[in-house]
């Protein structure tokens, strides 16, 4: 007897059919590029599969999906910025000390996953991370800014740390 598709995926598989279409137009609108909305499209649904969101839940799918997307596309810009940045800073640099394009490249890499696994960490880890790395504050202005104490400012930070530090491992 053939194992049955559980229906999670049966109800996603509906929603993508009914919404696929009109999720890549909208997104199309929003980039401008056919290949990069489908990309999109593509990944917000697989978003919704690794989270085990029930479909037949969602009771507005346009308004969901467009959160969802909205989300994946502000995630794609954060990143495209950030490569950016670092090929700028690498732009500035003389020839004989650059980076090889393929450390280059391992390094947009980390950074790209580095921003993800900082993009699953709540609110105030991410904030404290970026504040104690881009900004260079100390343990007592961040704990300032997030309104918290320096004690818990340090568990964010050996939390963020731990967090990339386990991603680059890998």
């Amino acid at each position: 007897m053939p194992a049955q598709d559980p229906p999670i995926t049966d109800d996603l598989a509906k929603l993508y059919v009914e919404h696929s279409t009109w999720l890549q137009g909208w997104l199309r609108r929003r980039v401008g590029d056919t290949f990069a909305a489908a990309d999109l499209a593509q990944d917000t649904f697989l978003s919704l599969l690794d989270r085990k969101t029930a479909a037949v839940e969602i009771r507005q799918p346009r308004p969901f999906l467009a959160t969802v997307a909205g989300r994946l596309l502000a995630h794609r810009h954060r990143r495209q910025l950030l490569e950016t940045a670092y090929l700028e800073a690498l732009a500035c640099l003389p020839e004989e000390v650059a980076p090889s394009p393929e450390a280059q490249l391992m390094a947009v890499e980390s950074l790209q996953q580095i921003d993800r696994v900082l993009d699953g960490l709540p609110p105030k880890v991410r904030e404290a991370f970026l504040l104690a790395h881009l900004v260079e504050l100390s343990y007592a202005e961040i704990a300032k800014r997030l309104g918290t104490s320096t004690s818990s400012v340090k568990q964010y930070l050996t939390r963020a740390n731990r967090e990339c530090m386990f991603a680059l491992a890998v």
